[in-house]
């Protein structure tokens, strides 16, 4: 199910992938950022690290590497990411998930 249009609503970011590939919302304070996602494509999300991150999987699937650990998450998983954590992942296309990201300038907001 998509996420509904006053989420939608929300700006997007600008991330180093495709508009056709992944779609985003966010929502931005000093303390953080709020990011939800739609993945339309499969996606190879490569080892990276920055400041803390939660995320849930509300759709589809994600197969996340966080710290040498690979583990499948499916809709309800949540994870928690400590800062400077190396992690990537393994998207499936459909999915949607929504991370809470500690750095509240993690992405730039478009427009």
């Amino acid at each position: 199910m998509p996420y509904p249009g006053f989420i939608s609503a929300f700006p997007s970011i600008d991330v180093p992938f495709p508009e056709d590939v992944v779609q985003t919302a966010v929502i931005k304070s000093d303390a953080g950022m709020v990011a939800f996602f739609t993945f339309l494509k499969d996606m190879v999300l490569p080892p990276h690290a920055h400041g803390a991150q939660w995320g849930t999987v509300v759709e589809g699937e994600i197969e996340f590497t966080i710290d040498g650990v690979t583990k499948i998450y499916r809709p309800g998983d949540s994870y928690s990411i400590a800062a400077e954590i190396v992690h990537g992942a393994k998207i499936k296309a459909g999915t949607r998930v929504i991370d809470v990201f500690q750095e509240a300038d993690r992405y730039p907001i478009k427009g």
